[in-house]
């Protein structure tokens, strides 16, 4: 029995039931609906026809023995690609930041060469970036690199 003295009847339990379950899934599909409107998950359009090349373009990357480094220090993005014997300035370079979860904050980075590298001024809130690295070497090969960021 209740508090009130009313019976707990099987009626009663099964609105109890069916409102927690209610509540349950309106939560999970709100969690659903905003996962997928803030995280696109895309990489390519097409994966079966990137994967037919992948092979042969990770060999010529990896041949061109390009390694990419990335710091944020008060304001400022520094990006270098070095080899054993130095720095590295392909004749076309692109530098996209943004969140790992949601393309809101997407941007392209405005490098400029400096010493061994580039700088970007750029204002990076605190947490967790993504790099995305796209550069063309001077024989033509493509380089793609994707760094991590942790910005305090």
């Amino acid at each position: 029995m209740t508090d009130e003295g009313k019976p707990l009847t099987g009626r009663k339990v099964l609105i109890i039931s069916i409102s927690a379950f209610a509540v349950i899934f309106g939560a999970n599909m709100a969690l659903l609906f905003n996962a997928i409107g803030t995280f696109p998950g895309l990489e390519v359009k097409n994966s079966y026809v990137a994967s037919q090349s992948f092979n042969d373009e990770a060999q010529a990357q990896m041949a061109l023995g390009w390694t990419p480094s990335v710091s944020y220090v008060d304001g400022e993005l520094t990006f270098t690609l070095t080899t054993e014997s130095g720095a590295v300035f392909p004749p076309e370079l692109t530098v996209e930041v943004g969140r790992l979860t949601h393309g809101r904050e997407d941007r392209i980075a405005a490098l400029t060469p400096v010493g061994d590298g580039y700088i970007a001024p750029m204002n990076l809130e605190p947490g967790y970036w993504r790099i995305k690295v796209d550069a063309i070497a001077e024989d033509g090969t493509p380089y793609k690199s994707r760094l991590e960021l942790t910005v305090e």
